[in-house]
């Protein structure tokens, strides 16, 4: 079965598509050389596209990257290296039906599956989705079901998962997270646990830099403003949105969600590595991510 690519209403047909290269290249995307970086607003389309054709760009580079850390199977909540194997934060997942949201190359989702759930990974990016596959090819083992799609309109019928994990995927590049929580509290099963890291609220307040710079506060907590990179035609190519901690909470609730934890992982000794605005010197002074374990009433 090759990737599933799906339209943007949440009762829309599957179908699959080839998973050659060619509807990555062809994607309209601006050189990121020269972008402008601003705060402005930006709209649930403007968002999604912007989100679609970078990650799309850029997924090469951040495997690249990033995979010798991510693994292939493993599944880790943030920078700080917070394994789900420790934290047990989704709780027993043998036998459970798993939506991995903004899934990547689905390694979050290649562990469950060795642990006996049924995961589903989504991601907006084709190439990444293909990067999953070419990591099932290169291990000679079943591939991790995946679907390309918006994690605002889920494809999926109402209460068709028993559980929702989102590591540092979607939530923090949608316009309209409202709406994410309500989907995502629609294709749950009652009871079912919503658990999804993201930076840490507090970091927008600060340069998203690891050094000393990075520790003195230059903007408001408070300003929902979404950080935005541009090209020369004004066209967001990348876009990032704040909520602050009462945000999210207030948005769950009304989704129909009850706040179990919020977890505020400490930087752990002997991790030197950085990663982006995560350094040792930030992580032993401010938190760097937020992780919200929930369930659905």
């Amino acid at each position: 079965m090759g990737i599933v690519t799906v339209a943007t209403t949440p009762q829309s047909s599957l179908h699959d598509l080839d998973t050659s290269a060619e509807e990555v290249e062809s994607a309209e995307a601006a050189e990121e050389e020269g972008d402008d970086a601003v705060r402005r607003s930006a709209g649930v389309g403007e968002s999604s596209r912007a989100s679609r054709h970078w990650w799309d760009r850029n997924a090469d580079e951040y495997q690249d990257e990033h995979g010798e850390f991510l693994g292939d199977d493993r599944f880790t909540w943030c920078p700080e290296g917070l394994d789900e194997a420790d934290a047990r934060l989704l709780g027993p997942v043998e036998g459970k039906d798993v939506l991995e949201i903004g899934a990547g190359a689905a390694q979050c989702s290649r562990w469950l599956a060795a642990r006996g759930a049924r995961p589903v990974a989504l991601d907006i990016s084709y190439r990444q989705l293909q990067h999953s596959r070419r990591i099932d090819l290169g291990r000679g083992t079943a591939p991790i079901p995946v679907v390309q799609a918006d994690a605002a309109v889920l494809p999926f019928a109402d209460a068709s998962f028993d559980l929702a994990c989102s590591a540092y995927g979607a939530v923090p590049f949608s316009a309209d997270t409202e709406r994410l929580m309500r989907e995502v509290h629609r294709v749950l099963r009652p009871g079912g646990r919503w658990v999804f890291s993201v930076t840490h609220p507090i970091r927008w307040a600060f340069p998203d830099e690891p050094g000393v710079e990075g520790l003195t506060a230059i903007s408001s907590y408070f300003d929902r403003t979404p950080y935005v990179e541009q090209d020369e035609q004004g066209r967001a190519t990348y876009v990032e949105h704040h909520r602050t901690l009462g945000d999210r909470v207030r948005e769950l609730v009304a989704a129909g969600f009850r706040l179990v934890d919020l977890v505020e992982p400490e930087w752990p000794a002997g991790l030197e590595q950085e990663w982006g605005g995560w350094s040792p010197l930030r992580g032993r002074l401010i938190p760097g991510t937020a992780i919200f374990v929930t369930e659905r009433g």
